[in-house]
């Protein structure tokens, strides 16, 4: 196994600038750029932390909570949350800020998985994640409910298999 590394060690910090051309017709940028941009800030820290080609395996969730208007810069700040065997998540929070006007707000926040990969595109063993911070050890620990989530909704396990899945989906209907 690859030697364990630091979350610090991967932290990736992405700035994009949106132009008219990354818009739709209200101005605002559009989701799939801003996906886009996600993606890649994922990738790049995944690639940081296992030192080899990833692939995006999948990705949670994405609410467009705040649009993001013409002329504002987007910052992305990726951090490994937990590594598997051969997969990571990473979760990118997004940034928006009018410079001129001095405010900036968070806008998104998506957990993605990537897969390192060999140069024939088998999945290659990753290094384990240590969690420093308070932040680190928490998304750390909620990654692997979110890991079970995501191979439930895939079809990949079943909810009878892990104990806090049984507890999700059963303790509490039993109790109604």
């Amino acid at each position: 196994m690859p030697k364990a590394k630091y979350v610090r060690e991967s932290h990736t910090v992405m700035t994009e600038m949106v132009f008219p051309n990354d818009t739709n017709p209200l101005s605002n940028l559009m989701g799939g750029n801003l996906m886009r941009f996600m993606d890649i800030a994922g990738a790049i820290c995944a690639q940081k932390h296992s030192n080899r080609i990833v692939v995006t395996a999948s990705v949670d969730n994405v609410s467009f909570v705040n649009p993001i208007p013409l002329g504002n810069v987007v910052t992305l700040e990726a951090r490994i949350t937990r590594a598997f065997n051969t997969s990571m998540e990473v979760v990118v929070d997004v940034f928006s800020e009018n410079i001129p006007a001095g405010v900036k707000n968070k806008t998104n926040q998506a957990f993605l998985t990537f897969v390192a990969v060999d140069q024939s595109g088998r999945p290659i063993e990753v290094s384990e994640v240590i969690p420093e911070t308070e932040e680190e050890k928490i998304q750390y620990e909620k990654a692997l409910h979110r890991r079970q989530l995501r191979l439930l909704m895939a079809g990949r396990l079943n909810p009878t298999d892990t104990e806090e899945l049984k507890k999700t989906f059963f303790e509490h209907s039993a109790s109604i």
